[in-house]
């Protein structure tokens, strides 16, 4: 038996109510498969760690979390609390740099029994690949002077390496879908970084000739998200661009609490890390009303980074059937609990 040692960071607000649920429901899916099983340790790394330690983690949690296959991560933020700079940077941002997880990715598909905001939705299935780890969120640049003389400075940082990284990772991801990718510039008005990366962009898709590619400026490509995402396979974008895409595809697919996401070490060198797209959600805690498809969406892209992708694309099926049959939370049209959403998870998976 195969057993996965993961590192469950439930984190804020919400989270301590949907990873525990997404954690029920690993455990169904290794009842059923038996060949797999799942070994969680909590870590209390959050806001409220932050306010009785004064860091976000401890000075060694990077080397608590390093050796485990990966990380299961619940939300983070309580701007009450802790800026929001603070939290993220000091948790979130931190794991993913330190931890080299140079790709995210974030699908956004169209689910039955889930009303999308568009007129007429299209059955769409797209996935961004956005670059995690350089672009517009560099930390190069600074401040000087002060009142009506201060000037803020914020330098993009694009690497051949990290933009190639990414477009590779996005060709092989589209060679097992549609072979179509679909790439995020801005190189009509950013003037040095954005036609590198279409030069980088043109090189690296001559390495695929099988799979169709071209170039979309951000401005035309987010307006398309709305009028037409069936049209789109993969998204390779920076991580500014990458970013901006991701909530408009969870916008789209009816609410960001199911949509889910990855965080990619690519080198074999440190875990990686799997999130769901929303916040903590502090207007909804303690309701028992948190919509914990996100994180259960997370969990089944967890399982494809594991090699599980058939169990994978079960559960999914699964979640997508029981959404189907309208058994929905309040941010998606419903009057259900998240307990009530998982437990009729977990009953379909183990009907399999």
């Amino acid at each position: 038996m195969k057993v996965f040692n993961i590192a469950s960071i439930p984190g804020d607000g919400v989270g301590k109510e949907v990873v525990p649920a997404a954690q029920r429901v690993l455990k169904a899916v290794s009842d059923v498969h038996g060949g797999i099983s799942f070994h969680f340790t909590e870590f209390p790394y959050s806001c409220e760690y932050y306010l009785e330690h004064g860091q976000m983690m401890p000075d060694d949690g990077l080397v608590k979390l390093k050796d485990f296959d990966s990380i299961f991560l619940g939300a983070v933020g309580n701007s009450k609390l802790v800026p929001d700079h603070v939290s993220l940077w000091g948790l979130l941002i931190k794991i993913r740099r330190e931890f080299e997880q140079v790709i995210n990715i974030r699908p956004a598909k169209f689910l039955q029994g889930i009303k999308s905001p568009l007129a007429s939705p299209k059955d769409f299935d797209l996935l961004v690949v956005r670059e995690n780890s350089e672009g517009e969120y560099s930390t190069v640049g600074g401040r000087i002077y002060r009142n009506e003389e201060e000037i803020a400075i914020q330098n993009a940082v694009f690497s051949r390496k990290g933009a190639e990284r990414a477009m590779r990772f996005a060709f092989e991801m589209a060679a097992k879908r549609k072979k179509h990718v679909t790439s995020a510039t801005k190189s009509n008005g950013i003037i040095h970084s954005m036609p590198f990366w279409d030069e980088v962009f043109e090189l690296t898709a001559k390495d695929y000739p099988d799979i169709a590619a071209d170039s979309q400026h951000i401005d035309a490509l987010a307006s398309f998200f709305v009028t037409k995402p069936e049209t789109f396979d993969i998204i390779v974008a920076s991580n500014l661009f990458g970013d901006i895409l991701t909530d408009i595809g969870a916008a789209i697919m009816g609410s960001i609490g199911i949509a889910p996401a990855a965080n990619i070490n690519v080198n074999g060198k440190f875990p990686s890390m799997f999130e769901p797209v929303h916040g903590s959600a502090p207007d909804i805690i303690g309701k028992g009303i948190a919509n914990p498809v996100g994180q259960i969406w997370t969990a089944k892209m967890m399982l494809d980074h594991f090699g599980e992708e058939e169990l994978g694309s079960k559960l999914l099926d699964v979640i997508e059937d029981v959404l189907k049959s309208g058994i929905l939370t309040p941010d998606i049209g419903g009057t259900s609990t998240t307990e009530e959403v998982t437990d009729e998870i977990i009953k379909r998976l183990k009907a399999l």
